[in-house]
């Protein structure tokens, strides 16, 4: 009997109702009759983006950014749709047995790669094994997946259709994670030249410039209405938004409402949500946030909603803790709520030995408008309790080099994005965890995490992820504002695009209305 897990049963209900999606079903690629206007094949789109991809390779990138646009050329052997369900993809039908301990995929038949290759039970276990650190020679720059690596115990292929994962102990939170990308496992190009088995196959790549992609005229599933889209590279948003003034680009998100009021009768604008955990995050590790009671005055002394007010038109969703409430059966919305308090503020910081004042310095990754306009106005609120904030803005290579990887920084404006797991949210503040860039450390929080991720039991589950949110909260670990509204332009001659409960850029559903090609 097909276990259901407690992952799909969840509908992410305000996710929806805020993304107001505009096409797509769950995998048929038929749009919904939403001022959608009917739908034309073929056609070429520039879509803007403000990051550059860090690598071709799926299992090696490690930036959100590439991984929306990789999402159209990759599959795993199931993948996300919009109402943040898990629907098969390379696998044809999956099982999880009783004890979640056993986990079985049938593949489809006759799945090819962008290379003509047919998908085999060995370019599957190849994926999941490089994806897990389980191949007897690992490439080093392979971004391992802790979750992966940490449950499954084999992965084997008991016939040419059948792959079996066997875990270590029980996790019903593992089908998220399978979303990885299967690759071909005799292929050595996927730096240069990547091969997957999406909607959408490779055509070329220019650094700093450009990403393109065609209609890959041989998937299995439902084909995509655009024959090509170029996703288009800029420094930062200001720059593609006189572009899209200019009316050269068809698509574009990361909008500010100031931008977004400004922009001509060609394009509507789309409201969604970035579904990002965003956060001035704070180095716990490193004087002064090392002392909880300035973490906790910086809590304070952050006005959530004026910032909301001046970068969105009040749009977003304001957060306390390191969960958004798109995973609604596991949010927490009874943790430690920090309201807007500056005598409180300067209260804690005189405590912790900052009366006289403070210096830091906020590290933003420069293509990012949107977290450098929150700085921005971080900075002037921090003025009010004694604080004097210097921005420094970086590229987002030196970004992920030193304040992510190499924790160099006192605290930095970013959102951090998730897979649809309520652990991959929070795995990242375990105190061994390589990725807990914040240097939160708390043994309580580690012991109900392994609580958490072991139950099979929906209550204990739930029960252990709000104890969880309570724990950062508490601590402060971070000054947590918001899931950031996404506001995205899209042309009026185009109608399908859809939001996901995941940071995706799907451009298999969108196509030219009928009148306007």
């Amino acid at each position: 009997m097909k276990r259901k897990l407690l992952l799909t049963l969840l509908l992410f209900s305000m996710l929806t109702a805020l993304c107001a999606c505009k096409g797509g079903t769950d995998q048929g690629n038929t749009p919904d009759n939403i001022s959608s206007g009917t739908p034309a094949t073929g056609g070429e789109i520039v879509v803007g983006i403000t990051q550059d991809l860090d690598s071709l390779d799926p299992h090696i990138a490690v930036a959100a950014g590439t991984d929306e646009v990789l999402f159209n050329i990759f599959e795993g052997l199931v993948k996300p749709d919009k109402n943040g369900n898990f629907v098969e993809a390379v696998a044809e039908s999956y099982v999880i047995s009783e004890d979640a301990m056993t986990y079985t995929f049938t593949l489809r038949e006759n799945v090819k790669f962008h290379n003509g290759d047919t998908v085999t039970v060995e370019d599957v276990v190849y994926s999941l094994k490089r994806c897990a650190g389980l191949l007897d020679v690992q490439d080093p720059n392979v971004l391992v997946d802790s979750a992966l690596s940490r449950s499954i115990a084999e992965i084997t292929a008991p016939d040419e259709r059948t792959v079996v994962l066997k875990l270590h102990q029980a996790n019903t939170e593992l089908l998220p994670y399978l979303t990885c990308a299967i690759i071909p496992c005799d292929y050595d190009a996927q730096a240069t030249s990547p091969v997957g088995t999406g909607p959408f196959k490779f055509v070329s790549y220019a650094p700093l410039e450009s990403f393109v992609i065609e209609k890959n005229k041989d998937y299995y599933g439902t084909m995509a209405y655009l024959d090509k889209v170029t996703f288009k590279i800029y420094a930062s948003s200001d720059a593609a938004f006189l572009e899209l003034m200019a009316g050269t680009i068809d698509i574009f998100p990361y909008l500010t409402d100031e931008q977004a009021t400004q922009l001509s009768e060609k394009y509507s604008i789309e409201v969604g949500t970035m579904n990002l955990v965003q956060a001035l995050f704070l180095n716990n590790g490193v004087a002064p946030f090392d002392n909880v009671k300035v973490r906790q005055a910086f809590c304070h002394a952050i006005n959530r909603q004026e910032i909301l007010n001046m970068l969105s038109g009040g749009r977003g969703t304001i957060i306390n803790s390191g969960m958004t409430p798109g995973l609604a059966s596991y949010y927490n919305d009874a943790v430690t709520e920090y309201s807007y308090d500056v005598e409180k503020a300067k209260q804690l910081l005189a405590e912790a030995g900052y009366g006289d004042g403070l210096e830091i310095t906020i590290t933003v990754p420069s293509n990012y408008q949107y977290h450098m306009d929150t700085a921005q106005v971080i900075v002037e609120q921090l003025k009010k309790v004694g604080v004097t904030a210097k921005i420094e803005p970086v590229e987002w290579a030196s970004w992920l080099s030193d304040v992510y990887k190499g924790r160099d920084y006192q605290a930095t404006v970013v959102g951090l994005d998730f897979n649809l797991a309520p652990s991959d949210v929070v795995k990242r503040y375990q105190s061994t965890a390589s990725n807990n860039f914040v240097n939160y450390s708390n043994a309580a929080f580690d012991s109900t995490f392994a609580v958490a991720l072991a139950s099979i039991e929906e209550q204990e589950k739930t029960t252990a992820y709000k104890e969880l949110q309570k724990l950062l909260a508490e601590d402060a670990a971070s000054v947590y504002i918001q899931d950031p509204a996404l506001l995205t332009a899209v042309s009026k001659e185009l109608g399908g695009y859809t939001f996901y409960p995941v940071y995706v850029q799907d451009m298999s559903l969108v196509y030219f209305k009928e009148s306007q090609k």
